[in-house]
């Protein structure tokens, strides 16, 4: 296997792995003090093992960057890659002995270009910073990750994020013309283009977008941009069953409609929600869809999706007024995480994406493994998408509690792949789900996998253990 081509730091190479690193970075960029390198040691994900750094990099230029990874290379020591460490699927946790290498210092918006509709920026850029520097251009950047206000591009590349408007707008990699990658042994490799149309050689850009810093570090990028779109409004609408707002979401797809968002909260996560912003949802109903259109008539397309909800069973539509009412409501949505975590204290956070059409059936059989469980599940979704978060809450201080936690997490995932779809949507791989990767893809898939990443990283040193 790759990974056991890695050699433990010996006594005398760690030694020398700081002075090593500072030959070539600014003393202020090499963090050693154990007491500080500790809180880079994982992301926001439950159950994953983190190990102790040896090191933490903060590099601010690409040949910093080359000087960590040919230095890394020379000693045989793993590298982890890491952006904000908001991510759910343990794939910045570091490995004992391994150089952490943390991208958040370059965070640089490099251009802007209205005529091409591109921008260009480093890895460190935060999502809704660079969201609200291209909109003073009248452009618009779409993925729109939850944790957008702290997560960084290079993250969202990594794990081919997602968001609230991917029904209407896509997912990150769709945006991603062109990257700047330092590879394993410190060369710079530039893959894609920052024209409209390229298809010059093998698409190695999709090939990184996803590859949870496996395959080299995205030290710059190229992203697609679209006019900014007139402000959406949003529509409120309560149904008696979770089947009945499944319906509904299926008869929207099937009429053709093309909503910005499309999203459901269930009871629990209303409840939730409630509970800790006492914003007057309704938590007498079993699920709440959110739908919004940012098309020039947005209230006669809220009409038409307000019939069809109540066609298939909705006891109350809702459309907003104004932009202030819509937001009122998103902002309910994007607590959902926020407030689910407070039930118990810990969650684990599931992203499994199923076909549209067995949407009910997910959400059918995540209610039957919660009461199978005897623990609370909410689930809120991207609808639209097929994509839902069902999230386990529990007492992370409980052991009986949290091993039913964890069965039920594979359980949910398990339903996923019997429903014909993908164990992640938008979270990756990294190392909680890892084990359900090599079940999605098979034997001859893991081979693959292995083959590519042995000629990206033939020593294996780029964030060994993860993925796969």
């Amino acid at each position: 296997m790759i990974m056991s081509r890695i050699e433990a730091p010996r006594d005398e190479v760690t030694g020398n792995l700081l002075d090593l690193l500072r030959a070539g970075l600014p003393a202020e960029a090499v963090l050693a003090d154990p007491d500080v390198t500790a809180s880079y040691g994982h992301d926001m994900a439950s159950f994953c093992a983190a190990g102790t750094p040896a090191v933490v990099v903060l590099p601010h230029t690409v040949e910093q960057v080359q000087h960590v990874m040919r230095t890394a290379t020379d000693l045989r020591i793993p590298v982890v890659p890491q952006g904000a460490r908001t991510g759910l699927s343990g794939a910045a946790n570091a490995s004992d002995g391994c150089i952490v290498l943390s991208l958040t210092k370059m965070d640089r918006i490099l251009e802007i270009n209205p005529v091409d509709r591109i921008a260009v920026v480093e890895p460190g850029v935060i999502n809704a910073t660079l969201s609200r520097a291209v909109d003073e251009h009248g452009l618009f950047y779409p993925p729109d990750p939850s944790s957008w206000e702290m997560c960084t591009i290079g993250g969202n590349i990594g794990t081919a994020s997602g968001g609230l408007c991917c029904v209407k707008y896509g997912v990150t990699a769709e945006y991603v013309l062109g990257l700047d990658v330092v590879l394993a042994d410190g060369r710079l490799l530039s893959t894609g283009r920052r024209t409209a149309k390229g298809v010059a050689g093998y698409d190695l850009t999709r090939l990184f977008v996803g590859s949870e810093g496996s395959l080299g570090i995205v030290v710059r990028a190229v992203l697609a941009l679209k006019p900014k779109p007139p402000q959406q409004l949003v529509l409120a609408a309560e149904f008696a069953s979770a089947a009945d707002a499944c319906d509904a979401v299926c008869r929207i797809m099937t009429a053709r409609h093309v909503p910005s968002l499309l999203e459901l909260m269930d009871r629990t996560t209303l409840k939730a929600v409630n509970d800790l912003a006492h914003m007057g949802l309704p938590e007498t109903t079993e699920a709440l869809l959110l739908v919004a259109f940012d098309t020039p008539d947005p209230t006669a397309d809220l009409a038409a999706v307000g019939a069809l909800c109540e066609a298939a069973g909705a006891t109350q539509v809702v459309p907003a007024d104004d932009a202030a009412e819509s937001e009122l409501l998103l902002k309910a949505r994007r607590l959902s995480l926020t407030a689910l975590e407070a039930v118990k204290g810990t969650t684990m956070i599931d992203d499994v994406c199923v076909p549209r059409s067995r949407l009910g059936d997910m959400l059918e059989g995540v209610e039957r493994i919660a009461g199978k469980y005897g623990l609370t599940i909410g689930v809120c979704a991207h609808a639209g998408d097929g994509n839902t978060h069902p999230t386990v809450c529990f007492d992370a201080q409980d052991p009986d509690e949290s091993r039913r936690a964890r069965e039920s997490f594979d359980e949910i995932m398990q339903l996923g792949l019997e429903l014909g779809g993908t164990i992640t949507g938008e979270h990756g791989v990294g190392l909680l789900k890892k084990e359900w990767l090599a079940r999605e893809i098979g034997p001859v898939g893991v081979e693959t996998h292995r083959a590519i990443k042995q000629v990206f990283d033939p020593l294996g040193i780029l964030n060994p253990g993860k993925v796969f």
